[in-house]
């Protein structure tokens, strides 16, 4: 399957510029993987959103670099607009849940401050609040549903798997985007 170009990480263009407080800012958190397909949606209907997405550059198996662009906060998109507007975004099938964003204020500083790191240019890591020792569970792809432990070794996040009886286990390389903590 061809990776598709990245889609615009906000819509309109100056939806950061400008603070009307008769418009609310929702966070909505989607289904796995749903992010893109929620903005297509959102553009569609002419409904304002930010989503801030980062360039992830790694090697194919065949030895290729390959870049693809990740919502720097895995599985939200944040909705500006009226009531209908977020009535119209969560009946694009792609939501899981939402939030209204309590200090619109705060929040507007806060996603301009993330939009300029983006612009600059400079190499940008999605930080995630998993540490090691955290139970997770793997949101997708191949090891979908396998619940384990965050171990950190040699500067790399690895989801452990034990078999508590026998005292053993095994570990697999992880992305943060590829996890969500299990209660």
């Amino acid at each position: 399957m061809p990776i598709l170009k990245a889609e615009p990480s906000l819509s309109p263009a100056d939806v950061l510029d400008h603070d009307d407080p008769a418009l609310n800012w929702w966070a909505m958190y989607t289904l796995s993987r749903q992010e893109k397909s929620l903005m297509r949606h959102l553009q569609t209907h002419s409904i304002a959103y930010y989503c801030p997405i980062v360039a992830n550059r790694y090697r194919s198996p065949a030895g290729r670099t390959r870049i693809t662009h990740l919502p720097l906060f895995s599985n939200y998109v944040f909705v500006r607009g009226t009531e209908e507007d977020r009535y119209r975004a969560v009946t694009s099938g792609c939501i899981s849940r939402q939030l209204i964003v309590q200090n619109q204020v705060a929040f507007l500083e806060h996603m301009r401050s993330i939009q300029q790191l983006i612009e600059s240019g400079q190499s940008i890591t999605i930080e995630s609040q998993l540490i090691p020792g955290d139970r997770v569970r793997i949101k997708s792809g191949p090891l979908a549903g396998i619940v384990g432990t965050i171990l950190k070794r040699q500067g790399e996040r690895r989801l452990v798997v034990v078999v508590e009886f026998m005292q053993q286990g095994a570990s697999v390389s992880i992305g943060d985007w590829e996890t969500e903590k299990v209660g």
